[in-house]
């Protein structure tokens, strides 16, 4: 199951953008995310669902 959940630096590499992008994404609740004992994880299906919605906007 942890092999579904990414940390921010990995959804940094796979978005390509910056911490702060990341944790924009996160605050402005585009990019679903939980916390685990504190440390921020995003579902690999969040980040599906995020691009898809990008490429859906014609981004």
């Amino acid at each position: 199951m942890t092999d579904q959940l990414l940390t921010v630096p990995d959804v940094m590499a796979r978005l390509s953008v910056g911490r702060t992008k990341v944790y924009d994404l996160i605050r402005t609740r585009r990019l679903v995310s939980i916390k685990v004992d504190g440390c921020r994880r995003i579902p690999v299906d969040a980040v599906r669902a995020f691009v898809l919605g990008q490429l859906g906007d014609g981004a």
